[in-house]
C-alpha cells in the first residue's frame, strides 16, 4: 500500500477561557480534542458535522493557520508540527485552503488577477507577465475568462467568487486542498457547479482534497471517504457508500436521517435528536453524544426501552441546568386556581407528560426512583432530582468514554489508539538513514531498556503502551514485524508494513458496537 500524503494523529485545539484585569484562565474551549485521520493521494475525504463541532478548526490547525495545542500532522513524511517558519513557508506551497466565505476571502482593493497571483509572488515568481499567463489559464480552467483578471471582487457573483477562490488554491500547484464548506454560502443552482469542477479539477490535478461540511448531500457527491465530527471528535470514519449504506453510529444515522429527500413518502422518518448541543467548553462525561442519543443504552438490570429510558435522561439533564420552571408547571396545573395549591400529583402528571414518560413506568424499581425524583423537583429541590435520577438510572455512555475502534478486529480503543501513535512516529523518519532511526529510538525508549541498557522488542511496545500480545492476532503480528524493521534501522519498511495492515479502515466510537 502506498503511504498516505497526510496523516494526522491525536490533533487537539484548546482555546483558554479567560476572567479578570490579569486574563486568568478559568477553563478551556475544547474545540478539536484529539482527532486521528489520513488522506490518501488523489483521495478527497470528507469532514462533516454539525455547526460548531469543530471541522474548521480542524482544517485550520491542519495546515497550521492555527497553532495546535497538541498531536502530529505528518505530511508526506514530515511532521508539519515541527516545522519553523522557513519549512513552513514550503508545506504551505503544497498545502492550500479555500475558505468559506468567497466574499470576505478576497481583498476588495485586489483585482482577482492579483489575489491569484499573490501565493505565486509571496513564494517568489518575481515575473509579473509569466504570473498573469498562469492566472489567465487557471481562470479559464475553473470556468472563468482570462480577460476577467483585471476586474474586481465586487464584480462577480457568490459561485464565480468560489470559482476564483479554486483559482487561488491551485495557482502554486499543491498536493492537499482543503476546501471549507465550498458551497453552502451559494444558490442551489451554482453548487451542482462547484461540486462538478472540484471533482474535475481534482483528476486533472492529481489532488488529494479535505472536504470541510454540514451537509451529508455534498459529502456523497464528491467524497471518497467520510469522517463525522460531534463536539471536538471524531465519532465514525467509513468509505462513503459504506457509511450512507450502514452508518454505524448513532450520531451518523441521525445526520442521515435529516437531509431531505424528495420522496414524500420517506419524509419525516430521519432520527430526532432531543436537547442542545453540549458546549464545548464543558463536554458531558463518558459519550459526549449521551446527552441527545436516541439510542442510549439502558442499564441491564432495568426492564425499560431504549426510548423511555432516553425520556429519562432528558429529565435529569433539564433537571441538573435549572431548566425545568416548576412554579410555571403549578400554575398549568393548578388550571386558573392559586398555584400553591395545586395537587402535586397533578404537576408530576404535567413533568411526565413534558417529557413523554408514561404515567407509570412498567419496571417497579425504575418506577420508585422516578417517582422519588419527581418527589424532589415538585418540592423544588432541582439539584437532588438530578442526582436521584443519576444515581437511580447509570448507563455505560454516561459512564465511560467510547475510543474509536477499527471494524473487523478485536483490538480495543487504547490499543488502536497506540497503533496510530506508533505508526505516525515512524512515518516522520521513512527518509532517516538507519543511524538516525537508532538515535531517535534509544531516546523515545530511555525509560523502557532491558537490563543492558538497550531497546529491545519490549522496550518498543512498553514505550508505546503497545501490549504483548494484542488482543488481535492478525494486528500483533503486523506490529511485531514493524517492530523488528524498527530495530534494524528500517523505519520505511516499519512504516509501510502498518499502513499495509491498518488504513484506512472503517472506525466508530460507540458503546452499542462493542456490546457482544
Amino acid at each position: 500500500m502506498t503511504r498516505p500524503l497526510l496523516d494526522v494523529e491525536g490533533l487537539t485545539k484548546h482555546y483558554p477561557v479567560t476572567e479578570g484585569v490579569l486574563r486568568n484562565e478559568v477553563g478551556r474551549v475544547r474545540a478539536v480534542d484529539g482527532i486521528s485521520f489520513t488522506v490518501d493521494r488523489g483521495e478527497t475525504l470528507g469532514l462533516v458535522g454539525e455547526s460548531g463541532c469543530g471541522k474548521s478548526t480542524a482544517a485550520t490547525t491542519t495546515l497550521r493557520l492555527e497553532e495546535p495545542t497538541d498531536g502530529h500532522v505528518v505530511f508526506d513524511g514530515e511532521d508539519v508540527t515541527a516545522y519553523d517558519d522557513r519549512a513552513l513557508k514550503r508545506f504551505r506551497r503544497r498545502a492550500q485552503m479555500v475558505f468559506q466565505d468567497p466574499t470576505s476571502s478576497f481583498d476588495p482593493r485586489m483585482s482577482i488577477g492579483e489575489s491569484v497571483a499573490e501565493p505565486l509572488r509571496v513564494h517568489g515568481m518575481r515575473d509579473r507577465e509569466r504570473r498573469r499567463r498562469i492566472v489567465g489559464d487557471l481562470l479559464e480552467r475553473v470556468g472563468l475568462d482570462a480577460a476577467d483578471m483585471d476586474r474586481y471582487p465586487h464584480e462577480f457573483s457568490g459561485g464565480q467568487k468560489q470559482r476564483i477562490g479554486l483559482a487561488r488554491a491551485l495557482v502554486i500547484n499543491p498536493d492537499l486542498v482543503v476546501a471549507d464548506e465550498p458551497v453552502s454560502a451559494l444558490d442551489v443552482s451554482v453548487q451542482a457547479d462547484i461540486l462538478d469542477l472540484i471533482d474535475r479539477l481534482q483528476q486533472e490535478f492529481g489532488l488529494a482534497i479535505v472536504v470541510i461540511s454540514h451537509d451529508m448531500g455534498v459529502v456523497r457527491e464528491v467524497c471518497d471517504r467520510v469522517a463525522v465530527m460531534y463536539l471536538g471528535e471524531i465519532v465514525e470514519t467509513a468509505p462513503t457508500e459504506k457509511l450512507f449504506e450502514d452508518p454505524q453510529h448513532p450520531y451518523t444515522r441521525a445526520l442521515l436521517g435529516s437531509t431531505p429527500v424528495a420522496d414524500p413518502r420517506r419524509r419525516g422518518q430521519g432520527t430526532k435528536l432531543t436537547g442542545d448541543v453540549p458546549s464545548p467548553s464543558d463536554p458531558p462525561p463518558g459519550c459526549r453524544f449521551h446527552t441527545r442519543c436516541p439510542e442510549v443504552i439502558p442499564d441491564e438490570d432495568y426492564d425499560l426501552d431504549a426510548e423511555t429510558w432516553r425520556a429519562v435522561l432528558n429529565l435529569r439533564l433539564r433537571a441538573a441546568s435549572q431548566g425545568i420552571d416548576i412554579e410555571a408547571v403549578r400554575v398549568y396545573a393548578a388550571a386558573g386556581d392559586d398555584p400553591e395549591a395545586a395537587d402535586p400529583e397533578a404537576v408530576r402528571a404535567e413533568i411526565r407528560e413534558e417529557f413523554d414518560l408514561p404515567p407509570t413506568l412498567p419496571d417497579p424499581r425504575a418506577e420508585e426512583a422516578l417517582s422519588g425524583a419527581l418527589d424532589r423537583l415538585v418540592a423544588g429541590d432541582a439539584d437532588g432530582a438530578a442526582e436521584r435520577l443519576g444515581e437511580a438510572f447509570p448507563t455505560v455512555c454516561r459512564r465511560e468514554r467510547p475510543g474509536l475502534v477499527p471494524d473487523g478486529t478485536d483490538l480495543s480503543a487504547d490499543e488502536w489508539a497506540a497503533i496510530k501513535e506508533f505508526r505516525v512516529w515512524i512515518a516522520t523518519l521513512v527518509d532517516a538513514d538507519r543511524e538516525v532511526v537508532t538515535d531517535r529510538l534509544e531516546a523515545r525508549c530511555a525509560n523502557e531498556t532491558n537490563r543492558e541498557g538497550s531497546v529491545d522488542r519490549l522496550a518498543i511496545r512498553a514505550a508505546f503502551r503497545l501490549p504483548e500480545p494484542l488482543s488481535d492476532s492478525d494486528a500483533d503480528r503486523a506490529v511485531s514485524a514493524a517492530v523488528d524493521s524498527l530495530l534494524a534501522g528500517r523505519a520505511a519498511d516499519a512504516a509501510d508494513e502498518l499502513y499495509d495492515a491498518f488504513g484506512p479502515l472503517r472506525e466508530s466510537a460507540c458503546h452499542l458496537n462493542r456490546r457482544e
